[in-house]
């Protein structure tokens, strides 16, 4: 699939698509789901996730390398048109929700932290228009809004270390206590948090000099995956096990325990930065679903994008209280873990069982010398 060079990023930028989707709305509250199954050794379940998403960009890399296309290429290749087609559709569903349950969870972030009575509508139009703006410049500006999206708040990171003069680091101990089952299940929690990076299935074209564009993925999933790691073991040492497993936003009361001689309130500032955190994460997730409805409908992808924010203008409102908030977050993970612990792996075995009946097939028609 050739994508024209003046709508290409260098394949450094890999590191920033890759780092921006998985650090987003879920550093808020991940610590409290993973604690809850692994205890006291999170920070291995958070590593051991690590690992397994490594493998499976890996995998992903074999797909796109193997093939040259996106992920509806891909399923066109292997299914055929019209069930790749309704694959395709499915992915892009996904993608769709995920950029809403992220949007939703933001949004109530600020409802109960900075603006208890504005409406959701206001901040859905809001960020709706934004995004629309951002997303209207092409794959290029949504690259630059990760770059920032990155740079930017990288100083909030220094600041959430300011806990651990009030940390407690026997709570970490003993190490490796935990039940091998227990930590596998805080390891099946830890890898809801690094969900984002499967849309490299999509933006993979878009690459300069794609295939030396692994090495940069990589970087930017192992730097996620450090940051996830130091921000575990500050939570863990500054809450109790008790303590964590009732808190629903451990990081953002991290943050209400910060004060400078100029600012009382921090986690108001805290927030305020997280959407430039948060808006990348958005905005990539539109850009690729927009992107997918593009070559599966063959429609302009800007129509695709407004679409896809009204809709979300007239359903976000909707989903009003915690719980519904939580469903939906749990439904979208869910949904999540199965496309990329089963469905990658299926259609990389798809791919391989393909090419290798593909090159016995061309060896059979050889001329012998």
């Amino acid at each position: 699939m050739d994508v024209k060079e003046q709508f290409q990023v260098p394949a450094v930028m890999a590191f920033f698509l890759i780092h921006a989707m998985q650090v987003g709305i879920g550093v808020l509250g991940y610590q409290r789901v993973i604690a809850k199954a692994s205890g006291h050794d999170s920070w291995i379940a958070v590593i051991l996730a690590g690992l397994t998403i490594s493998g499976l960009i890996w995998l992903i890399y074999y797909l796109l390398k193997s093939t040259d296309t996106d992920i509806v290429g891909i399923h066109r290749c292997l299914f055929g048109r019209w069930i790749g087609g309704l694959c395709s559709l499915v992915f892009i569903l996904y993608l769709f929700i995920l950029g809403m349950v992220v949007l939703r969870t933001y949004i109530e972030i600020v409802q109960v932290w900075v603006f208890e009575d504005l409406p959701t509508w206001v901040l859905t139009i809001l960020a709706a228009y934004f995004l629309y703006y951002v997303i209207s410049g092409g794959f290029r500006t949504v690259t630059g809004l990760c770059v920032a999206g990155v740079f930017i708040p990288s100083v909030l990171f220094f600041i959430l270390l300011m806990p651990l003069q009030y940390g407690t680091f026997i709570n970490l101990l003993p190490v490796l206590d935990t039940q091998v089952k227990n930590l596998f299940l805080g390891a099946r929690e830890a890898t809801l948090s690094f969900l984002g990076f499967e849309m490299l299935l999509l933006f993979y074209p878009f690459l300069k000099e794609a295939r030396s564009s692994q090495k940069w993925a990589h970087l930017g999933h192992w730097t996620s995956v450090f940051v996830y790691t130091v921000l575990m073991v500050v939570t863990l040492a500054f809450f109790s096990e008790d303590q964590l497993r009732i808190t629903i936003w451990p990081t953002l009361s991290l943050f209400k325990i910060i004060e400078f001689p100029f600012i009382e309130r921090f986690e108001y500032l805290g927030i305020s930065l997280w959407f430039i955190i948060v808006v990348p994460n958005i905005a990539l997730t539109f850009w690729a679903a927009s992107r997918g409805m593009k070559q599966v409908f063959s429609m302009k992808q800007r129509n695709a994008v407004m679409a896809l924010l009204i809709i979300t203008v007239f359903v976000l409102p909707f989903i009003e209280n915690r719980e519904n908030i939580e469903w939906f977050n749990t439904l979208v993970s869910k949904i999540g873990f199965w496309i990329v612990l089963a469905y990658i792996p299926f259609l990389s075995l798809c791919q391989f069982v393909r090419c290798f009946f593909r090159n016995r097939k061309d060896r059979s028609h050889e001329k012998p010398n």
